[in-house]
């Protein structure tokens, strides 16, 4: 594994706003790049109470303007939503402003709901262009022609990384097609994992882009001093989680004692299924079980994410697993000789 990375939801708290939640992203992109994550990642979603990262484009900007060294970017922008010129205009004036730190990760999925994804896109047309999109998007970030009809000012020139992000087979098959780095996201939706990474790196393609597959694979992280505080603060999530599931979305719910009481069985099953890419615990707890997951699906990268309704509780949370992750980095590196 070479290096460690997080995703931030910008989550907003029960009892909090937006703009806490936003201030809340720049303290931890900041204390991330002090505790060696390499990537800072945000992800776009719509119409959501308790996710306030929607324009992901101007958050990555503010993010990257308020540190000075970690990669910024998008995990992902959700390309259906827009045209590919727009995204390549946006992304090569942040990569413009802050050259060799931004990336550029890009979903099939909407986002959001069918109702908010129509007012986004204005088109009820259910044709799937995403691949056509991406080549007409990497194309941008290249060197133009001196006779191109169209370029991306700024944008043309700048190279911005772009990785292919899913939850299904899809995402492999096209990454490795196109030769592009990709990022599986597990920390939601693990069922394909294993399969999604055997096709990848079976059927990739050598690319100007990528000369060997590089993967990345995401994972729930929650950690405190013990195993039963990062349970209790762990209950946010997966309360939050339950409500969206039986579609009463919202912000991000305080921690409770007992889950059984907020959430049906069968509902918690399936939450737990979803959720099962994850460590939970005390800083030993958490080292033993995502060293299981390292061990199993071998990622180049691991990118950690987790939303607790106390950010100070938050920001130690990450900063115990970076600790723990930088323990597996250096020991890749000792093995496999580099520094």
């Amino acid at each position: 594994m070479h290096h460690f990375s997080l995703l931030d939801l910008s989550p907003v708290a029960e009892g909090q706003t937006a703009n806490d939640a936003l201030r809340n992203t720049i303290d931890l992109a900041r204390h991330a790049e002090a505790n060696g994550y390499h990537r800072y990642w945000l992800a776009e979603h719509h119409n959501m109470p308790g996710i306030a990262s929607a324009a992901t484009s101007v958050v990555i900007g503010a993010v990257a303007a308020a540190t000075r060294t970690i990669r910024v970017g998008a995990g992902g922008i959700m390309l259906p939503n827009h045209s590919p010129l727009v995204i390549a205009e946006q992304f090569g004036t942040l990569a413009t402003l802050y050259p060799g730190r931004i990336d550029l990760g890009l979903g099939r999925a909407p986002g959001t709901d069918g109702a908010t994804a129509y007012a986004l896109r204005r088109n009820k047309e259910a044709n799937d262009n995403f691949p056509q999109d991406v080549v007409e998007l990497l194309g941008y970030f290249d060197e133009a022609a001196d006779d191109a009809p169209i370029r991306a000012i700024p944008g043309q020139g700048t190279h911005v990384p772009v990785w292919i992000l899913g939850s299904s087979l899809y995402g492999a098959q096209l990454a490795a097609y196109l030769g592009l780095p990709y990022a599986f996201a597990s920390h939601f939706a693990p069922q394909m994992l294993e399969e999604a990474i055997a096709i990848y790196r079976s059927t990739f393609q050598p690319s100007k882009w990528l000369a060997r597959p590089y993967f990345m694979m995401a994972a729930g992280v929650c950690a405190a001093e013990t195993d039963e505080e990062a349970w209790y603060l762990r209950s946010s999530q997966i309360l939050s989680f339950a409500r969206l599931r039986t579609g009463r979305p919202g912000k991000l719910p305080y921690p409770v004692s007992d889950l059984s009481s907020e959430i049906p069985g069968p509902v918690m099953a399936q939450v737990q299924q979803a959720l099962a890419c994850s460590a939970t615990g005390s800083a030993s707890t958490i080292e033993r079980e995502l060293a299981g997951l390292v061990e199993r699906y071998k990622p180049d990268e691991l990118i950690v994410t987790g939303m607790i309704h106390d950010h100070a509780a938050r920001i130690r949370s990450f900063a115990i697993a970076a600790e723990v992750l930088q323990g597996f980095v250096a020991a890749s590196n000792l093995q496999t000789g580099t520094r």
